[in-house]
């Protein structure tokens, strides 16, 4: 198949269903060679079985791509490292990867228990952390072995990670974690010829049914803008060696639309040469917020 992905190897996370089957689907599409990701679990991480992963496979093989399924368990080190030699032992090289796998826990803060907030933070934060660590070791060893290397991370962040939700404590911490952990992986694997971008999605899956329900009610347009597959072109592009100048950036893509977040930045400052008196605190920062523009409004509020 030809693409704008045409002979790269990239492994997709959570690519059983909805908007990471997409993205397999996609890619292979656009000429990319297709390790999916999937334990096969619920929403809530439970249950698992291979079905998910297969059938995504099947489809991709059926349209003339290439594809393998793989179980592993993004969270485990071990088993994320055998993701990686899968896609590497199975078509001899790994150009991407595309963490998307995720699950919820929705809980108001006072309500969230530990389990429930560890699982959240291991399957997403975690996971990311795993598999891309990993990869990042192969392309630095293809780099010190003298090979050129044209590779890319595609992180899923989401607009909870970026603005908080109401409801969603332990999923908006992680994915706040996985897009400052996109920057840092821009700044230090440049070096090495590796892209780190980090996509929030907006569209309709299991995860959003609940969280999302009212706010997810788009105008019609002609096309169904909560539809996940509307999110995957614009991963497919990053996962190319189209985008090799755009690195070290948070995006949200949703129905036709793509926006690039522009995340924090020193604007009003107060510097008074010496120590503050506590006393005077209070008035100081009362005029750096006259002068700041209003906070974005947390989902949910």
């Amino acid at each position: 198949m030809s693409g704008i992905c045409k002979g790269r190897v990239v492994i997709v996370t959570g690519a059983g269903r909805g908007i990471g089957r997409e993205h397999a689907l996609e890619l292979a599409r656009q000429g990319a060679k297709v390790v999916v990701n999937d334990l096969g679990v619920n929403n809530r991480g439970e249950g698992g079985g291979q079905e998910p992963a297969d059938e995504v496979v099947q489809a991709i093989v059926d349209m003339g791509g290439d594809a393998v399924s793989n179980g592993a368990d993004v969270a485990d080190w071990h088993q994320a490292e055998e993701l990686v030699r899968q896609a590497i032992d199975t078509f001899g090289r790994l150009d991407a990867v595309v963490n998307n796998a995720g699950f919820v826990r929705d809980r108001m803060f006072v309500s969230c228990s530990e389990e429930e907030w560890d699982a959240v933070i291991r399957v997403h934060l975690k996971g990311h952390f795993c598999v891309t660590r990993h990869a990042a070791a192969y392309w630095r060893e293809q780099v010190k072995a003298g090979e050129e290397v044209d590779a890319r991370i595609v992180n899923t962040s989401s607009g909870a990670g970026v603005l908080g939700s109401v409801g969603q404590a332990s999923y908006s911490a992680a994915k706040a974690g996985i897009a400052t952990l996109t920057l840092v992986q821009a700044a230090e694997l440049a070096r090495y010829g590796v892209t780190a971008n980090a996509i929030c999605p907006i569209a309709r899956t299991r995860m959003t049914e609940g969280a999302f329900a009212d706010a997810m009610k788009a105008p019609e347009r002609g096309f169904d803008e909560n539809d996940p597959a509307n999110v995957s072109p614009f991963v497919a592009w990053l996962a190319s060696s189209q985008s090799r100048e755009v690195t070290g950036r948070v995006w949200e893509v949703f129905g036709g639309t793509i926006t690039v977040f522009d995340g924090y930045r020193r604007e009003q400052t107060v510097d008074i040469g010496k120590r503050w008196n506590a006393a005077e605190v209070g008035p100081a920062v009362l005029d750096l917020l006259s002068k700041a523009r209003p906070s974005v409004k947390v989902y949910g509020t």
